[in-house]
């Protein structure tokens, strides 16, 4: 195993404190319990509080600040985070108008931020994010996988959060674009957990694992190696089936990178992806492009759609400030 390392077990510590460093302008990291939290956020604003295992950076802490999260926590590698440091997290942000939890569909996540919106005190509600359509069960999960389209969620609420909106609104808004958003992902290689040493999976040189999770999980098959636009062909069917999208429709396109994968050969999966919906009368109306949810240095990516409507469209074009995502400021 090479990876940049001191001692594994300071490993999260060390990367946290080099990324609060960095980014001291936006963000301060809460060293007991974890949680990395938004610098001075509006008074009277819902409250976005995300979280999940370490390892798929900048996923959630990188896009804590203006337009999405006022707090992230994150929990050991692939690990969730505990109740303790998601309750501290919510009333370190909470300016009066309640917080909302965005939470990815694995059972430690779900299980944990429960138990944390049970024990506060603080008003809350909850968005469950369960995008992946490879798989409906596996053993992180009772149901879909919660992946990148997470980003999405994070990004849209955020933006409607700023506007005003109450909680029962940025919780109805948030529900309704998980149900409009669709995710598949492929890996080439595996990733290696820092504590565990060795590669999570093996898979062959010739090989892909078509619908794979984030953490390393099996997805719908094992397949051998083909063009780029065969794969995105592959997990384009998935997710257009899933979605149903009528003739004609504007979508939001997420093409995310696992961690290893160069940006060059993800613009060129965005080409293959943008002339497969083409052909099918789809187009594109918004994208984003590059390594946003990953999963350590797996290679490999993973496609998004959202079937946005104008109000989605809106608060996606809306400002942005934080490390991982800037726009409109």
């Amino acid at each position: 195993m090479k990876k940049f390392i001191n001692h594994v077990d300071d490993f999260l510590a060390e990367s946290l404190a080099g990324f609060a460093a960095a980014h001291g302008d936006l963000v301060t990291l809460n060293s007991e319990p974890v949680f990395v939290r938004r610098k001075a956020p509006r008074p009277g604003k819902v409250a976005l509080v995300s979280g999940g295992g370490s390892g798929h950076e900048p996923l959630h802490s990188g896009f804590v600040g203006y337009g999405m999260l006022d707090a992230a926590c994150p929990g050991q590698i692939f690990t969730s985070p505990t109740p303790d440091q998601m309750m501290a997290a919510a009333e370190a942000v909470d300016t009066g108008a309640g917080v909302l939890f965005i939470v990815k569909n694995y059972s430690g996540d779900v299980m944990n931020f429960e138990m944390a919106s049970e024990m506060s005190e603080v008003p809350n509600a909850m968005v469950l994010i369960n995008d992946d359509v490879a798989v409906e069960n596996s053993s992180y999960t009772t149901g879909r996988r919660g992946v990148a389209g997470t980003v999405i969620v994070e990004k849209l609420v955020g933006s409607m959060a700023e506007s005003g909106a109450d909680l029962e609104q940025c919780k109805a808004f948030g529900d309704r674009i998980n149900k409009r958003t669709a995710t598949m992902g492929v890996a080439f290689t595996s990733c290696t957990v820092p504590a565990a040493g060795t590669p999570t999976f093996k898979i062959g040189e010739d090989e892909i694992e078509v619908g794979v999770g984030i953490h390393g999980e099996p997805g719908r098959r094992r397949a051998r190696f083909a063009p780029a636009d065969a794969i995105a062909g592959e997990l384009l069917a998935a997710i257009v089936d899933d979605l149903k999208p009528r003739a004609g429709a504007e979508l939001l396109v997420l093409v995310n990178g696992l961690g290893g994968t160069p940006l060059s050969e993800l613009y060129l999966l965005f080409n293959s992806v943008r002339s497969w919906l083409q052909q099918r009368d789809l187009r594109v109306a918004r994208a984003l492009v590059g390594a946003l949810t990953t999963s350590l240095e797996m290679a490999g990516a993973s496609v998004t759609l959202c079937v946005p409507d104008d109000e989605m469209l809106r608060h996606w074009d809306s400002p942005v400030h934080t490390p991982a995502l800037r726009w409109g400021m």
